[in-house]
Formats: C-alpha cells, structure tokens, sequence
C-alpha cells in the first residue's frame, strides 16, 4: 500500500496574522464578561457613594436591573448578551452618579 504524506500547510504571515485575530475575537466573544461585569458592579458602587439611593433612585434602579440581567444570561451562558447588559448596567450607573453628584450639589 503505498503511503500518503501529509503536506505541510504554510500561510503569508499577513493572512496568519489575519487568522489570528479571528481567532481572538471569536474567543473573546465566547468567554465570560468578567470585566464588564465588574466595571458595572464597581460604577454601581460608586453611584451610591454619592447618594443615588436618594438623589437618582430610578436610574440607579435601572442599572441594578440591567445588571440582574446580565447575571441571569451569565448563568445560561448567553456571553454576548451579557456583556451588553453588563455595558448598559454600567453606564446607567454612571448616569446615576451624575445625576445624584448634580443634585445633591456635588461636583
């Protein structure tokens, strides 16, 4: 029987790098959103440092709910849709903050 020899399969460093970075963005799409999970959860923190409990409750309470959100795609491993919750939870956090620092006369 005669023997088959596998060719070795060499590609331009430009398409390698290429691949490479697929390679990346597909794996960063499919893991966990530890970072944005904690970016939400640390500018939530920070909102009610300044008093957005009493001064932005209803902003304050969207970002918990979005974060609530993130937390249940986390566990049914919907990554991508997580990471978004977890983008919005922070940034209406952050909202929260500016409107508490504003109305409690904050800078």
């Amino acid at each position: 029987m005669p023997r088959f020899r596998a060719s070795k399969v060499t590609l331009p460093p430009l398409r390698r790098l290429l691949l490479v970075l697929c390679l990346g963005l597909l794996a960063a799409c499919r893991s966990a959103p530890v970072q944005e999970m904690s970016e939400a959860r640390q500018a939530i923190e920070a909102a009610r440092a300044v008093g957005a409990e009493q001064y932005a409750p209803d902003k304050l309470e969207q970002a918990l709910s979005s974060l609530r959100e993130a937390e249940q795609m986390l566990n049914d491993r919907r990554f991508r849709d997580a990471r978004r919750s977890a983008r919005r939870a922070r940034d209406q956090a952050i909202d929260a903050r500016q409107s508490a620092q504003s109305a409690s006369g904050g800078d």
